[in-house]
């Protein structure tokens, strides 16, 4: 994948700031990457986690990013501080999630710091590193991509054996553990 680095590939400042929570943004439909970009240029801090996803198109195959949470993004803010109105008229930013109150509402202690944990060295989030053996799974990239199985066998070297329901019948593959996900 040859592609320039995007707004999701920037670094991720940890650990937080005193008074600053993590909070979540409403995106326009598939317009998180562009969002995540128009936040940074405002100097917001924004973790936009994503996946790699196989795209199939006029019989070619190729690897693309896609947001995990498609239409969400996390910004960090303190909202005594930070001018965190500002977000909801960012490009791409359809609103920020708020509370009862009127005020932004942040996201529970732990959870963006867990998702932080299944960044893979490209930035890429892994989630499959859960996955245990007689789980219903489903690729997510190669040429098997959206097929749906059962996971047979895991190995130390990343690699599944995967028993797979096409056409109508049974049909064993072995794969890397990435190119899966529970279904």
């Amino acid at each position: 994948m040859n592609r320039p680095p995007h707004a999701s590939d920037a670094p991720i400042d940890l650990p937080l700031a005193e008074g600053e929570r993590w909070y979540v943004a409403q995106t326009i439909a598939r317009r998180e990457f562009g969002a995540a970009l128009q936040l940074r240029a405002q100097a917001f801090r924004v973790f936009l986690p994503y996946v790699i996803r196989t795209a199939r198109h006029a019989r070619r195959v190729r690897a693309v990013k896609t947001a995990a949470f498609p239409g969400y993004l996390f910004v960090a803010l303190d909202v005594g501080r930070d001018r965190w109105r500002s977000v909801n008229g960012t490009i791409g930013v359809s609103r920020l999630v708020m509370g009862g109150d009127g005020a932004p509402l942040p996201v529970p202690f732990g959870v963006v710091e867990t998702l932080f944990s299944y960044l893979d060295e490209s930035g890429a989030c892994r989630f499959e590193r859960d996955l245990v053996v007689g789980q219903s799974v489903r690729v997510v990239a190669g040429p098997l991509a959206d097929a749906v199985g059962r996971l047979v066998r895991l190995d130390a070297r990343g690699r599944v054996r995967v028993l797979l329901e096409i056409l109508g019948g049974q049909v064993y593959a072995t794969l890397e553990r990435a190119a899966l996900e529970a279904a």
